[in-house]
């Protein structure tokens, strides 16, 4: 584990932030903002490397509640509560989660970005696309949502591993993103076994707080903030919507509905992908990646 290459930023409103920085000091720069339960490790190398070698400044944080940034104190949901998409009254929410991104970017001081998330971080980047449009030069969202119950609802069978007990321990928490990762892999980028076992030991070794409360509470973000399709429609950062057509936990129709709701927005289904980012997918998503970038950076 590089602890080393960890950075922290505390925002105004206490939260602390961990981050790291790859690619040129002067690059143009790049905010990367993970999904559920990942932390920033949890992005492809191949990935970050490929938009580092353009020449991006690529900023990769950890939520709140996940990594090395700080955890929440209010108790978690319950079962019930989640099942039932009830949140506590005390839930923070996705704008609370922006409100985060949005003070590391001035924090660095490196605004406007191109701003970059998967699932709920893709979640997160649209919040700030929508509420902070003078710090978002682009907006990808990947194998994300809106919000709408109606789109981008997980399978039944995801809902059986969502609900299985928590691992307790560094072998039971490989073992249950093995599992989880094969299911929701796709079916033309299959489990790397050695690679996503390495991901998810480093993301337990790098758990500064309670990693079961604080999933929890980051799907209770999820669903305290309901519908944000009226949010979308007003975004004006040009963006690039990516998901695949075999995604057994944001639906497709998720992707499909946030493209519609966003105006002028790009939308690419990738045949037989999943809902993650291995790296036998990471340059083929860095190359539409860039070249979104790139386009408008042309203009």
């Amino acid at each position: 584990m590089r602890e080393d290459l960890d950075r922290f930023a505390v925002l105004p409103g206490g939260t602390r932030v961990c981050f790291r920085v790859d690619g040129p000091s002067d690059g143009v720069p790049v905010l990367l903002v993970a999904g559920l339960a990942e932390d920033l490790t949890t992005w492809s190398d191949q990935f970050v490397s490929a938009l580092a070698a353009t020449g991006f400044r690529v900023i990769r944080m950890d939520n709140r509640d996940c990594g090395r940034s700080t955890y929440a104190t209010a108790p978690p949901p319950n079962t019930l509560r989640q099942l039932l998409a009830r949140p506590r009254p005390d839930s923070y929410t996705l704008a609370d989660m922006a409100d985060d991104a949005a003070g590391l970017i001035e924090h660095l001081g490196v605004g406007p970005v191109h701003l970059i998330g998967r699932s709920m971080g893709g979640m997160i980047a649209q919040t700030v696309a929508a509420r902070r449009p003078e710090l978002v030069t682009t907006l990808t969202s990947m194998y994300s949502t809106t919000g709408d119950t109606k789109v981008g609802q997980p399978a039944l069978s995801t809902w059986a591993l969502i609900c299985a007990p928590p691992p307790s321990d560094r072998v039971g928490a490989v073992r249950a993103h093995l599992r989880m990762t094969a299911h929701l892999a796709g079916t033309a980028y299959p489990l790397d076994e050695t690679e996503e076992t390495e991901h998810a030991t480093t993301t337990w070794d790098r758990t500064a707080g309670d990693a079961v409360a604080g999933t929890s509470r980051q799907l209770q973000a999820i669903q305290a903030s309901g519908d944000r399709t009226d949010e979308l429609v007003t975004i004006t950062a040009p963006t690039l919507v990516i998901n695949g057509d075999r995604d057994r936990i944001v639906a497709p129709s998720g992707g499909v509905a946030t493209a519609a709701a966003i105006p002028g927005a790009r939308h690419v289904i990738i045949p037989g992908m999943g809902h993650h980012l291995p790296d036998a997918l990471a340059l083929r998503i860095a190359d539409l990646v860039v070249a979104h970038l790139e386009r408008v950076m042309a203009r």
